[in-house]
């Protein structure tokens, strides 16, 4: 630092480092752009701090080093409002909308503008909703909503928020900002009269990325992690050390305009507020009518993972400022607004029962019985509890209220349980000492987690059996599913998988419900099936342990000793494949190699090997497309429009890739499709590369 520089040439360096500053902060948060890197602005950041110090009696509130947070405070002044800060009705189903429209146009007689542009969506984001006032465009207080009429003083805390302007744009670059927008009744306006008091209104929120560093840091700390991105944004705004916000990487929007500045419209506020230098959502939206708010709503309900923040529905508005006004408040939220949530992701319900399922291998699954309740948009009633363990860890006990989810938007799964609801008359658990379909003896594994029924015979094995046999990565048997495997089991057809290739039209159409059609479609579906490669054969099987990829890299093997062309060649191959040889192949271990091994050594599965080729079971060679993606590891999430899921996994295993079914630091690529899952955010957490269907073909044909 120059210690020579005199104080007006301080103070004049000071404005234009200020104003350059603020111009890209301006380009980063309200324009998504970037001019220099992030170090060259940190660089101007210390320039200006350095000079600060030296001249102290030049800093200003509006300073980008004020950012940092001030003395702690001991309490929070309160701020009285200028307009009612109140929040929204909410409502969770298009009928629920309908309604809220009746209501709003009943009130109003039906006398409205309409236009392509009648309602205003916005996503509703899970933070905290603040108020920002500006005086001579200067940020001179914020606050929290409190009661809605009166809420605390917060100004220190978000001073600290980047995207937070600390000072609005110049009046010429607002109004030129405003001519862009086609905006020429408010230039008219303001260059007339340009204001001097700003108050908007607006949403603090932390992203995802920063939600887990924060937690992760917290367990560090052995402090208490926080329970959502929410509660970490609302905890860290009220902080009466501001350095402590100052510390959390937290974001902000602006969506609201409480200034009365000629606005006509709610869309015309949020352009005012990005004109004016403001951060506001880009993925806000004018409808027409309902119908296309429906759309809006399921277009993020279906893509709210892949936003770095957290939202919990979407904001309807009556875009119309005066048609607004008119219609008022109703108790505490305005009568043409509304919060249409996303369905609920998690809800209470009561367990009922929880009975025993048996899988194909035997072993022993508890199910929970739900009372029905709604989450996601779905009704659920049951939820696989996983093992024994499971039930232990939740303290669970039949008659329980808990708190169920749906894992991946998908699988319900109960989270907790809730045990002060407790009335007396709840029922420990049993774990069954007999199967509770052949009345065998259950046996537990050696590590003590799973029960498995003694009975390699026992009939419910076998119905799980056939139904993995048929399956979608197995033989794929279209319209022959697990009720259709329960009514020819039930009718006696068929007593195991084989049996399914000698059914005869007759056999079908003969039953109750069963057409003369739909008994042709069935047989043809069977019949088009008898051809598959070795790896659909191996994991249609139902090897213990082998799934598809292991039956992958066990297809390899055996083509590498015998050429399978039938059913018996994998038997043959098979004996000429020592144990220690299965154990010393890439992802096959001990207790999956002898697993193999058993397998093919009992004579029931043998039988039923030689039978399937009896009745006429082929196994066609896998095209040999080179390896050129050895090494690499896929995982697909959401819906391909170019394949199903299986012809994509078909295609990853032929050119030599694999595929993992969960994301780590060991994949290469997730490929998202439409609707991707909780796979997308895991791979995001992780710096996964994520490639969309177009990157994925173009690396499969290249």
């Amino acid at each position: 630092m120059d210690q020579k520089i005199t104080k007006e040439e301080a103070k004049k360096r000071i404005e234009k480092l200020k104003k350059e500053i603020n111009y890209h902060r301006y380009l980063y948060h309200v324009l998504d752009k970037e001019e220099i890197s992030p170090e060259a602005l940190d660089s101007l950041k210390k320039e200006l701090f350095d000079l600060e110090q030296q001249f102290p009696d030049l800093i200003t509130s509006d300073s980008p080093t004020q950012r940092v947070g001030g003395k702690p405070l001991k309490e929070f002044k309160k701020v009285k409002h200028p307009t009612p800060m109140l929040s929204f009705n909410d409502c969770f189903s298009e009928d629920d909308m309908r309604a809220w429209e009746k209501r709003f146009m009943d009130f109003l007689g039906g006398k409205v503008h309409r236009s392509d542009k009648f309602y205003y969506c916005e996503l509703k984001f899970d933070g905290l909703a603040i108020e920002l006032h500006y005086q001579d465009g200067v940020f001179v207080c914020g606050a929290t909503r409190g009661d809605g009429y009166v809420g605390e003083d917060v100004t220190q805390n978000l001073k600290t928020i980047e995207s937070i302007p600390l000072r609005l744009l110049e009046k010429e670059e607002v109004l030129a900002n405003l001519k862009k927008e086609g905006l020429n009744h408010i230039v008219a306006r303001l260059e007339k009269n340009f204001p001097k008091e700003i108050v908007a209104r607006g949403e603090v929120f932390m992203n995802r990325k920063d939600f887990e560093a924060l937690n992760k840091e917290q367990i560090k700390k052995h402090q208490k992690p926080f329970a959502n991105p929410r509660n970490a944004a609302a905890g860290s705004v009220r902080q009466l050390d501001p350095k402590v916000t100052a510390s959390r990487k937290l974001d902000s929007h602006a969506y609201s305009l409480v200034t009365d500045l000629g606005q006509n419209t709610h869309e015309e506020e949020h352009l005012i507020l990005k004109a004016f230098g403001f951060k506001i959502d880009r993925h806000s939206e004018p409808a027409k009518n309902l119908e296309e708010v429906f759309a809006y709503h399921d277009k993020w309900w279906k893509s709210r993972d892949r936003l770095p923040f957290e939202i919990d529905g979407v904001v309807v508005i009556l875009n119309n400022e005066e048609d607004f006004r008119r219609a008022g408040y109703v108790g505490k939220a305005p009568r043409a607004a509304i919060a249409y949530k996303f369905a609920l992701k998690q809800a209470t319900t009561q367990v009922l029962d929880i009975i025993v399922q048996v899988g194909r291998t035997g072993v022993l699954t508890p199910v929970a019985i739900l009372k029905p309740v709604n989450v996601g948009g779905v009704t659920i009633s049951r939820s696989t509890l996983h093992n024994f363990e499971e039930i232990k860890r939740l303290g669970l006990k039949i008659g329980d209220t808990v708190i169920v989810g749906r894992a991946g938007d998908v699988i319900p799964q109960i989270l907790q349980v809730l045990p002060d609801l407790r009335t007396g008359k709840e029922k420990e658990f049993q774990i069954p000492e007999k199967c509770p379909m052949c009345g065998s003896k259950v046996v537990r594994d050696k590590e003590g987690i799973i029960y498995r029924c003694s009975n390699k015979n026992c009939f419910a094995m076998n119905r799980r059996r056939l139904y993995h046999f048929v399956s979608k990565a197995a033989f794929d048997i279209e319209g022959v599913g697990p009720k259709i495997i329960d009514r020819l089991l039930d009718e006696n057809l068929i007593r195991d998988a084989a049996d399914l290739f000698q059914l005869e039209e007759g056999d079908l159409a003969a039953l109750e419900r069963f057409g003369e059609k739909s008994a042709e479609n069935i047989i043809n579906s069977i019949t088009t099936h008898k051809k598959i490669d070795l790896v659909r054969f191996l994991y249609a099987l139902g090897i213990r342990h082998v799934g598809e990829e292991t039956a992958d890299v066990l297809a390899d093997q055996l083509e590498a000793i015998q050429q399978i062309k039938k059913p018996t060649d994998v038997l043959v191959a098979m004996k000429k494949i020592s144990l220690e040889s299965l154990q010393g192949i890439e992802d096959i271990g001990p207790k999956v190699a002898a697993s193999i091994k058993e397998f093919f050594e009992d004579k029931k599965n043998t039988e039923l090997i030689k039978k399937l080729e009896e009745v006429g079971i082929e196994i066609i060679p896998r095209p040999k497309e080179g390896k050129k993606l050895k090494g690499k590891v896929f995982v697909l999430t959401g819906t391909l429009t170019s394949m199903s899921r299986e012809e994509a996994k078909e295609r990853i295993r032929q050119l030599g890739g694999k595929v993992a079914s969960t994301v780590s630091k060991n994949v290469s690529y997730v490929v998202a499709g439409a609707e991707p899952g909780s796979k997308y955010q895991k791979a995001q957490e992780l710096g996964v590369k994520i490639i969309g269907e177009e990157e994925f073909l173009k690396i499969l044909s290249s």
